[in-house]
């Protein structure tokens, strides 16, 4: 029996996700556990595996479509299998009668009068964007010309479809030099593109095609998520950052002596174990803004900021404080190898209390992070390196590495901000503390 794939939930805030490959085409054999679609959410790009056996009978979202979760993306069957039935669960057909094509404000002050068109005889397939351009411009999908597969709506359908005010001469001129009509200016009575406005687009054209231009990165999938999210931890907090130097040379010092016994431990663990000792030190820190107050939590769920080829994944290291420098470097190293093959979990990227991010790196020698909404304090960690700093009165070369602290002054003040990160400073300078 046919069965419906659908739009997977993965993770507690996702709502969307966007089909970027399908890895079995439409009429081919899907086996139960072997990856059926690629798709992006605004954590990771994952792979999902078929759930059944059978052909691939219908691909209802192509590969770009946002699709929100639970929707049906596909139907699985055996061959020659009738899928009428559930196709007409996701949209219920529509009567054989003729249908009115809406008319746009602008048309009925021209006094044009809509033209009956016959309602399709069968159910009508679009995808989501398309159904969201069609209901931007008031237009009924059911209308529209479908050019994906099997008749499928797709949104450049709608765009095609958008009704242009121009003269029969605009037109014509247009089609000839292969313009698009609508993206010329009409300066004609109500804004009618004239020939002159055409004549217009296509010098301009001519001009771009003979300078220089850059390349047209879309905004929208996990870039855009990310980008709203970062947007709204800025306008949301009352963000402010304190830095700190420190002094390396002991944590330098006991890696080489990990090193010697064969313990591979890395400077970045020192750091995520430094960082949730102090946060169990001040509580104010390791804190979340809620409806109903300042929780202040009593465990570390530490987020540890990895570079994907897809953007930025924060695993989640979590009830750090309880781990000993060996359980954190392992856990680390394995959520890390993880992100980067999009293998984690939502509970692996979910629920983190406190973040650390390091650029070092990339030789940055020091940055500002923003904060991870809903977190209240976030650690920017720079390069280490070796520098002529003063001490007992004396020029010596010592390895420094940067630390900035951003954090949600609406939760804590400067002065516990600030002893919370010379606590951080504490505990590298003397590494034998976490042990």
């Amino acid at each position: 029996m046919a069965e419906k794939v659908i739009m997977p939930k993965q993770g507690l805030q996702m709502t969307e996700g966007t089909i970027t490959r399908w890895f079995v085409k439409e009429g081919g054999n899907c086996v139960s556990g072997q990856p059926l679609f690629e798709m992006e959410t605004d954590k990771l790009v994952i792979t999902i595996d078929a759930n059944v056996t059978g052909k691939l009978l219908k691909i209802l979202a192509l590969e770009g479509s946002t699709v929100p979760i639970t929707e049906t993306i596909a139907i699985i069957g055996q061959e020659g299998e009738d899928t009428s039935a559930l196709l007409a669960q996701e949209k219920p057909s529509q009567a054989n009668t003729p249908a009115m094509m809406p008319v746009s404000a602008s048309a009925q002050a021209a006094g044009l009068t809509p033209m009956p068109v016959a309602a399709p005889a069968g159910p009508v397939y679009a995808t989501p964007r398309a159904k969201l351009r069609a209901e931007e411009k008031n237009l009924n999908v059911e209308q529209i010309p479908g050019s994906g597969p099997d008749g499928l709506i797709i949104e450049r359908d709608v765009l095609a479809f958008i009704p242009q005010k121009a003269t029969p001469l605009a037109k014509a001129i247009a089609q000839q030099e292969g313009v698009n009509v609508s993206d010329a200016v009409g300066s004609g009575a109500h804004g009618k593109v004239t020939r002159a406005d055409v004549n217009a687009l296509i010098a301009a054209r001519k001009d771009t095609l003979n300078t220089r231009h850059g390349t047209l990165v879309p905004y929208e999938g996990k870039r855009k998520m990310i980008g709203d999210k970062m947007q709204e931890s800025l306008r949301t907090h009352a963000q402010l950052s304190h830095q700190i130097k420190v002094d390396m040379s002991r944590a330098v010092e006991l890696r080489e002596s990990f090193k010697a016994a064969d313990r591979k431990v890395s400077y970045n663990d020192f750091i995520l174990m430094a960082t949730a000792r102090a946060l169990m030190d001040f509580p104010a820190m390791n804190a979340e803004l809620t409806d109903k107050g300042i929780l202040q939590k009593d465990y570390v769920h530490l987020g540890m900021a990895v570079d994907v080829p897809s953007g930025l994944i924060v695993p989640v290291i979590r009830d750090a404080d309880l781990m000993r420098l060996g359980e954190i470097s392992a856990c680390a190293a394995e959520l890390a190898d993880k992100a980067k093959n999009g293998k984690l979990l939502p509970t692996e990227y979910t629920g983190s209390s406190f973040t650390v991010t390091n650029l070092g790196m990339f030789g940055l020698e020091c940055f500002v992070p923003i904060l991870n909404t809903p977190e209240s304090g976030i650690l920017g960690v720079g390069k280490i390196e070796k520098q002529a700093v003063v001490i007992n009165d004396e020029i010596v070369i010592r390895p420094m590495m940067c630390l900035t602290l951003t954090y949600d002054h609406r939760v804590t003040d400067g002065a516990p901000a600030a002893q919370f990160l010379a606590r951080v400073k504490q505990y590298l300078e003397n590494p034998f503390l976490l042990l």
